[in-house]
């Protein structure tokens, strides 16, 4: 009967665990979807913007929600990151990330942009810009990024649910970080925004 009533309570957790992450992801999408449509903050050309109604996205998947072990970095060495233009940010190695994803083990490595490691408002931003098996298929052909934030632990949550576009998706005009090769995921990461059309 313990058992029982041990497994119920676990089973009404993860439902409810599951519930609010599900709930959190489509406020997600909701504020995207509200970025874009707002002229001041939309990455759209005037084109694009007049005739945008929403964001493209898989199906909200808690199977992409990953727990990763993550290896802090040391004194690593700051480093210009590629982008599509000739603007070469400064970023620095913050950690590799570790995890499962549907039984398979991968890692990423994960940034820190060093003009915001001194700001008050993001010094606690990091960087996630992968590629995988999606892109130029389902996705956009140069990889999709991730927005977290400084753990306090040695673990953190990866949501790909949260995946979104650089901002070249949808306009030229803009310069946006080439992902590391050493961050592509030989895999299908069908979770989060879609390829724009």
């Amino acid at each position: 009967m313990k058992a029982f009533l041990f497994l119920f309570f676990v089973c009404i957790y993860t439902i409810q665990a599951q519930q609010s992450t599900i709930k959190e992801i489509k406020k997600f999408q909701k504020k995207l979807n509200e970025e874009f449509k707002n002229p001041t903050e939309s990455p759209l050309t005037k084109e694009g913007l007049a005739n945008f109604t929403e964001l493209s996205f898989f199906p909200i998947d808690t199977a992409y929600v990953v727990k990763a072990k993550i290896e802090r970095i040391k004194d690593a060495i700051p480093f210009k990151m590629q982008t599509t233009t000739d603007r070469l940010p400064i970023y620095v190695l913050f950690a590799k990330a570790h995890f499962i994803l549907h039984g398979n083990s991968y890692s990423l490595e994960i940034y820190r942009n060093e003009n915001l490691m001194n700001s008050a408002v993001d010094k606690d931003y990091i960087f996630l810009p992968f590629t995988d098996e999606t892109n130029g298929k389902t996705t956009y052909q140069g990889g999709r990024y991730i927005d977290l934030k400084v753990p306090k632990g040695d673990e953190l949550i990866i949501d790909f649910n949260r995946a979104y576009n650089p901002y070249c998706a949808y306009n030229g005009k803009f310069s946006c970080p080439i992902p590391p090769k050493q961050n592509h995921l030989n895999t299908y990461i069908e979770a989060g925004v879609k390829k724009y059309k």
